[in-house]
């Protein structure tokens, strides 16, 4: 069996993981140096590993996560009550799909979609 886990760089691994844990519903397992470590709750999604690196954020994420739910714009109204921030106005939509664009505490990008569900507006 091979599974994945993600790595997220930041600056502030103990304060990312206040938000991702609140963010995903996963639990902070404990951290090690300039680690922190999030385990979903049930098995089967990605652990999420968050990782202090000396150099700061300065363009686009070549990889962004996407939260996935039926009703994106109450989703993406309680990640911006969590530390979210808006990063575009209005929902995008394209191929029967739609989502908003947000950045978590430390300005990484992602997106509450629907993932062609035809979610909630």
């Amino acid at each position: 069996m091979t599974a994945i886990g993600l790595v997220l760089d930041c600056a502030g691994p103990e304060v990312l993981a206040e938000f991702w844990a609140a963010a995903l519903g996963y639990t902070r397992i404990g951290a090690a140096g300039q680690y922190v470590l999030l385990l979903p709750a049930e098995p089967g999604p990605p652990k999420l590993l968050l990782q202090q690196v000396p150099e700061s954020k300065a363009v686009k994420n070549r990889m962004h996560l996407d939260i996935e739910t039926l009703d994106i714009d109450a989703e993406a109204a309680r990640l911006e009550a969590l530390g979210a921030r808006r990063l575009a106005a209005d929902a995008h939509a394209e191929h029967g799909t739609r989502w908003h664009l947000r950045a978590d505490p430390e300005g990484n990008e992602f997106c509450v979609c629907d993932a062609g569900a035809g979610g909630a507006s």
